[in-house]
């Protein structure tokens, strides 16, 4: 039954506006507002919804990644732009760059809390 169906992920931020303006602003992502909800556009063509959420909780896992040719270069740029990245006891880069185990990663937050991140891929 939904094996044609064009699905798209959606994820919950506490504060619209604040979500519109870091990823339309800071990340430079094409934004699209309709109906009090977001829809980010990203490569590929499938849309990715944001929408607001009163109570609003962040998850704990990441909700969106973004592949990259180059991590290094893609948190030089991401930094400039105001972003700060996640330093977790397991990674000691001190950029918060893990490497060494899957895809060099790197994890941000967005002003809502939910985690996103850049992973360095062949196909980025």
């Amino acid at each position: 039954m939904l094996t044609h169906s064009p699905a798209f992920s959606g994820f919950s931020v506490d504060d619209i506006e604040a979500a519109r303006a870091f990823y339309a602003d800071t990340l430079g992502l094409e934004v699209r507002s309709e109906n009090g909800m977001l829809t980010l556009q990203v490569a590929g063509g499938h849309p990715v919804l944001v929408y607001a959420k009163p109570d609003h909780r962040p998850a704990t896992f990441t909700v969106l990644n973004f592949p990259v040719p180059d991590i290094d270069t893609a948190v030089d740029e991401l930094v400039g732009r105001g972003v700060t990245f996640q330093h977790y006891d397991f990674v000691p880069d001190p950029r918060g760059i893990q490497r060494g185990w899957g895809p060099s990663i790197a994890w941000f937050t967005d002003p809502a809390g939910n985690i996103l991140s850049v992973l360095e891929t062949a196909a980025g």
